[in-house]
């Protein structure tokens, strides 16, 4: 009995596969059709904002953290101010290319070379997210008065970030396996 549960553990591999092909398609999906709705464009102003490699898609990067609006709150002169920064626009266009990565991703069965594309695109946008660690302040626990401030006290956005990791992960499961699938319908008969 105990071998035969370990033999069906063991045999689990394909269906974890799928599950993280399917959870990167989700997520990819659903986060990318929410960055077309201002609250979430707005949560992601200090990542933008601080990065090296993106900054200089907003009009005023330095300027956003008396504009900041908090996840259901709307101060309208903050909203203007969102909308002259291009906080809104970069939103728009990269919630476009997280949908498409989505797609590509679940593409695997009948394109897999599209979907190496997407889980490649997937690991690279990864790396990236993962340099918000280093470049945004936001992403660690603030000197408010507790002794437990700064790295290694990663605060909400933080934590956020850290979670990158597992998909970094899973997008290199999910090209290897577009490519194994590419190059077996690629051999000659």
């Amino acid at each position: 009995m105990k071998t035969s549960l370990i033999h069906f553990l063991a045999g689990l591999d394909q269906a974890g596969r799928n599950a993280i092909r399917f959870g990167l398609v989700v997520v990819f999906f659903w986060i990318g059709a929410l960055k077309f709705v201002p609250y979430e464009a707005d949560g992601i102003v200090p990542f933008v904002a601080n990065s090296p490699f993106m900054a200089f898609f907003y009009q005023h990067p330095a300027e956003y953290k008396s504009h900041m609006n908090k996840e259901g709150e709307l101060i309208e002169k903050n909203r203007q101010w969102h909308i002259a920064n291009n906080t809104y626009g970069f939103s728009i266009g990269l919630g476009i290319f997280l949908v498409t990565v989505a797609a590509l991703v679940a593409l695997h069965p009948v394109a897999p070379a599209a979907s190496m594309i997407g889980s490649l695109l997937i690991f690279i946008m990864t790396l990236g997210t993962l340099s918000f660690l280093v470049t945004t302040p936001e992403t660690w626990v603030p000197q408010l008065g507790d002794q437990h401030w700064g790295f290694p006290y990663l605060s909400a956005r933080g934590r956020l970030v850290l979670k990158d990791l597992v998909i970094l992960g899973g997008a290199i499961v999910t090209l290897s396996e577009s490519a194994r699938l590419y190059l077996h319908r690629s051999k000659p008969s």
